[in-house]
């Protein structure tokens, strides 16, 4: 499976972006779907998820009512809806897919991910 993602940039404090994951080469529709990010110098974190039917989302605490996780399996795309930026959602933010079906407490687990974009790069100034 290939992950492609694209949708980052640099913005303003304040202002929204929208991520994108293509993936290829293997049946979307029956995959866990995941954002996770990086920040220069930091681990990276789980930031959302989608079970592959929709219905059931995870947010990392500090992004919920912000940040909407979506998926189109008509067109094999993850998005990350992202609103009211802070810098401190500078990071690198890379697009993930797993081939389980976890508990919901386990979504935010890199563990429970198989596949792995590259990054696409959120700058957020303030």
């Amino acid at each position: 499976v290939q992950l492609q993602a694209s949708g980052g940039g640099l913005v303003q404090a304040g202002d929204s972006l929208t991520l994108s994951c293509v993936a290829s080469g293997g049946t979307f529709n029956t995959y866990l779907m995941g954002w996770f990010r990086q920040a220069p110098g930091n681990e990276r974190e789980f930031v959302a998820a989608i079970r592959y039917t929709g219905g059931t989302t995870s947010y990392l605490s500090s992004v919920k009512g912000r940040f909407t996780i979506s998926r189109d399996n008509r067109k094999n795309t993850v998005y990350l809806q992202m609103n009211s930026l802070k810098p401190e959602d500078t990071a690198a933010y890379y697009c993930a897919a797993g081939r389980g079906n976890p508990v919901l407490s386990a979504m935010s687990l890199e563990r429970m991910y198989n596949f792995w974009g590259q990054g696409t790069e959120v700058t957020v100034s303030s």
